[in-house]
């Protein structure tokens, strides 16, 4: 180990040595979350070095979210270890940004490509993990109801969606703040199509759409086909930057706004209910449609799903999207939009794009949510998606290099990884691609030049294969 001032041109100083030691200690497990790490004047004599060596190490350490100074005790490993300063770029360099056409280049329709191809260890994957779900027993009152309603299962259902399951819907949404009627929902082929919907309903093409970045890429996928301009907010641990959103809405002509309030993907971070508020009441004041994203809403780790937005529209302007896609059944492609004073419009889109939603499909989720048991299988779901989400959180931060941030959500299993400056996550996606490991690095969340040293990982699959190929991922971006 050299001495302070004989590092040659190039090479890392000395303090910068120390941290990457004690730094990989922690990342090895040497010293683990909570535990206390030698003091400034035990390194110094251990090392022989200065004190202000250890401190400026320790300093560093610190600033990467590894360890925390104690007032009268010392340093100790990070409890919970760092999650990206997600971000927080000063405003400024929001600033100046014009609506961007919606273009999705080749490398992004490359990556979705992959991320899906089931050859390839999904580990940038949205999926929810099809073992946890309820299949059989969706599937025993998918034949049960076909029988029961024989007329009802093969016939045209209702453009708005069988009553049965808006009934049920109706009657969960106390949970999510908003009580609805069974007339105020209408039933979709996914959240997919619930979005696509809204967005139609709201806005003309040429129109801007603003939207939280890093951006949902199937929103991206919307907005092009659609012929609409992106204005790309950023976003932080508690959601869209809504300084910057009033600075937008005050020099552009914005016709709608995207939000995905809980457990955003890909940040995987929740909106406090203040926040909300105040967004709702932003785009009130301006008389502006805001779209919600809640397919995650019923993923939250603590006993109680957190609120929607729609919980404060008190004007119809909030059109609540959401499904039963992350929860129950992707393949069911059931979905539903409750769009506020927009629903006329949303129905006549609904006819004019595919009639109605899958009989059959309606009638096996409306029994599940009546006799199923659709809150034990939450309660489940969520016990598992926690445990398995801290579990890869963890992995990353042992296996990755020192100063790797990953996000921290309290629900869905959607994580958020920035690597160190300087890191090129799309160099690690080729890398990845070539021993069988799909991630979807930042590039594809954004029409900008950002999140190059950011991806995003699923931690609702889990399996020996998965450890192997994150282990494998860590050693590929050192």
């Amino acid at each position: 180990m050299k001495t302070n001032g004989q590092n040659g041109e190039g090479e890392p100083l000395l303090y910068e040595e120390v941290a990457a030691r004690i730094g990989g200690m922690i990342r090895n497990g040497t010293y683990r979350p909570g535990e206390r790490i030698p003091s400034i004047r035990a390194l110094c004599r251990q090392l022989r070095i200065s004190a202000n060596t250890v401190m400026e190490s320790y300093a560093r350490l610190e600033n990467s979210g590894l360890i925390e100074a104690r007032p009268q005790s010392g340093f100790y490993v990070c409890s919970r270890l760092a999650e990206p300063a997600v971000l927080q770029e000063p405003l400024e360099k929001w600033k100046d940004f014009t609506p961007n056409p919606a273009t999705i280049g080749d490398a992004s329709l490359e990556v979705m490509c992959a991320i899906a191809n089931p050859s390839l260890v999904p580990l940038g994957s949205g999926i929810p993990n099809c073992d946890l779900l309820p299949g059989n027993k969706l599937n025993r009152m998918l034949s049960s109801e076909s029988r029961r309603f024989s007329l009802q299962s093969i016939a045209y259902p209702p453009a708005q969606g069988h009553k049965l399951l808006r009934t049920q819907i109706a009657r969960r949404s106390l949970d999510s703040g908003c009580p609805l009627g069974p007339d105020d929902i209408v039933i979709t082929s996914g959240c997919v199509e619930a979005t696509n919907l809204a967005l139609q309903s709201v806005c003309s093409p040429g129109d801007t759409v603003a939207i939280g970045s890093p951006v949902y890429p199937t929103f991206l996928k919307s907005i092009q086909w659609m012929g609409l301009k992106v204005l790309e907010i950023p976003s932080t641990s508690q959601g869209m930057n809504l300084d910057v959103l009033d600075y937008a809405i005050r020099h552009n002509k914005i016709s709608a706004c995207i939000t995905i309030a809980n457990f955003n993907n890909p940040l995987g971070s929740l909106m406090p209910d203040n926040r909300k508020r105040e967004l709702v009441s932003l785009l009130t004041k301006h008389d502006i449609p805001l779209i919600e994203d809640d397919v995650y809403g019923d993923l939250a780790y603590s006993s109680s799903r957190p609120v929607s937005t729609k919980a404060f529209d008190e004007n119809g302007l909030v059109l609540y999207c959401s499904s039963f896609s992350k929860t129950l059944a992707p393949g069911y492609r059931v979905g539903w939009i409750a769009p506020g004073r927009f629903r006329e419009k949303v129905l006549r889109l609904k006819m004019l794009l595919n009639i109605a939603t899958t009989s059959p499909t309606q009638l096996a989720i409306a029994e599940f949510l009546t006799n199923g048991g659709y809150d034990h299988h939450l309660r489940k779901i969520r016990r598992i998606y926690a445990r398995q989400t801290a579990l890869v959180r963890d992995m990353v931060l042992h296996h990755f290099p020192l100063g790797t941030q990953v996000s921290r959500p309290e629900g869905g299993y959607i994580l958020w990884v920035e690597l160190p400056e300087g890191y090129d996550a799309f160099k690690l996606y080729e890398a990845a691609l070539r021993v069988g490991i799909a991630i979807a690095p930042g590039t594809i969340f954004t029409l900008c030049e950002r999140y190059k040293n950011c991806f995003r990982l699923n931690a609702a699959l889990w399996s020996e294969r998965i450890e192997q190929a994150l282990v494998t991922l860590g050693g590929l971006a050192k």
